[in-house]
């Protein structure tokens, strides 16, 4: 509940419609079909994706899967989100957008973010920069 992730890889349910990957989490831990459409919605909405709400992964372009993703992540409220290479698979524009839309909505949801990245422009979103060289994690 209080823990969101967003893998390099998005790792959404091929079975399930883009409103029924987001709505995943809360479903999980109980919260009603409906609360959990309307939250799942309004994420799809912030990250541009309402109007492909009811399309499969597969539909998806790799940027609109990561996109997805990332409302995933948010369903639940948490107050962190771990983010591991969030834009490592996408082309360079597409990082660029899911980069500023990650932190975006992270800071517009009052959740702290964690992210393991090797691009340089992500790091440059971050608030804080931390590095591990030879296992010791030292501030940037």
């Amino acid at each position: 509940r209080s823990i969101g992730i967003v893998y390099q890889f998005h790792h959404l349910l091929p079975e399930f419609t883009a409103v029924e990957n987001v709505m995943m989490p809360a479903r999980i831990i109980g919260v009603a079909k409906g609360a959990a459409r309307m939250r799942a919605m309004e994420l799809l909405d912030r990250v541009g994706l309402s109007a492909r709400a009811e399309h499969l992964p597969a539909e998806l372009s790799g940027g609109e899967q990561q996109r997805v993703a990332v409302a995933r992540s948010l369903m639940n409220r948490p107050r962190i989100v771990l983010a591991d290479e969030p834009t490592g698979n996408l082309d360079s524009a597409n990082a660029e957008q899911v980069s500023h839309l990650l932190i975006q909505l992270v800071r517009e949801e009052g959740s702290a973010c964690i992210i393991a990245t090797h691009s340089a422009e992500l790091a440059t979103l971050a608030d804080v920069h931390m590095s591990m060289i030879d296992g010791t994690l030292s501030e940037c």
